[in-house]
């Protein structure tokens, strides 16, 4: 484990070979396992697992009883809700071991995954892209696109600051709270200001 200025909650269990960010929280019954990286600032809730070789930005907040398993990638800035899911085999079976076959999944920056959605393993969500609560994925998600149901379609896109965008017949909207301007070019969103 690096030498870095963490908190840790005594029911917290930390494998060995661990590297975890300065300022960053840990809570109650959560088990951070071998060979996981987590950056700087991050906070995660009671009952979360983080799997080996899982990658976590700086600044990721993880809810409770979320497990995050080998394979998963979690860029600056994500927010994991309560009780998400994330899965990394295709076709698991009790029986048959697959630990060679895990399925890379890619949250981008900013991205937010609502309370008790479903990740399917493969797919990339893309940066700033907004989950809601109780969606299955099981496609990539387009950065900025806010997706919700089972399965999961899009309903729309979100700002950096999670509000809904309402483009205008140019294309362009603004968010209500930044003011940051958006492009709305094909079925893609920019930020352009």
């Amino acid at each position: 484990m690096s030498e870095t200025k963490f908190f840790s909650h005594p029911t917290a269990v930390i494998d060995d070979n661990c590297t975890i960010g300065d300022g960053t929280k840990i809570w109650h019954f959560s088990h951070i396992m071998t060979n996981c990286t987590i950056g700087k600032k991050c906070n995660l809730g009671q009952n979360v697992v983080v799997s080996p070789e899982v990658i976590l930005g700086n600044n990721v907040k993880v809810q409770n009883n979320v497990s995050i398993y080998t394979g998963v990638k979690c860029e600056d800035d994500v927010f994991l809700g309560p009780s998400m899911v994330f899965t990394n085999i295709i076709n698991p079976r009790s029986a048959i071991v697959r630990k060679d076959q895990y399925v890379e999944t890619l949250v981008e920056k900013g991205a937010s995954i609502g309370a008790n959605a479903t990740i399917v393993c493969g797919n990339t969500i893309g940066k700033y892209a907004m989950i809601g609560a109780g969606a299955v994925i099981t496609k990539d998600v387009p950065a900025y696109a806010l997706l919700v149901g089972n399965p999961a379609h899009q309903i729309g896109f979100v700002s950096e600051y999670g509000h809904r965008l309402e483009f205008n017949e140019s294309g362009n909207a603004t968010c209500p709270e930044s003011q940051q301007q958006y492009k709305l070019s094909g079925d893609k969103v920019s930020r352009i200001y």
